[in-house]
């Protein structure tokens, strides 16, 4: 799954740490997150949305798209 979190994030000007406290996770998910290598559970999934103020969907895409 590719994501928007990186952009985002940077846009925002916060570290990858600064996220992850955000969010209540490890910097280590964050990175995850980043890289494609963890998709996020639902919960997490909103919260991302919530604090970039943006839809799943545009932060989330499948493959391919």
């Amino acid at each position: 799954m590719l994501s928007r979190v990186r952009e985002l994030r940077e846009r925002q000007g916060w570290s990858q740490g600064e996220l992850a406290e955000l969010l209540a996770v490890s910097r280590q998910t964050v990175n995850a997150l980043e890289t494609g290598k963890y998709d996020p559970s639902l919960p997490l999934a909103f919260r991302i949305a919530r604090l970039f103020g943006k839809s799943i969907e545009f932060i989330f895409l499948p493959d391919g798209e």
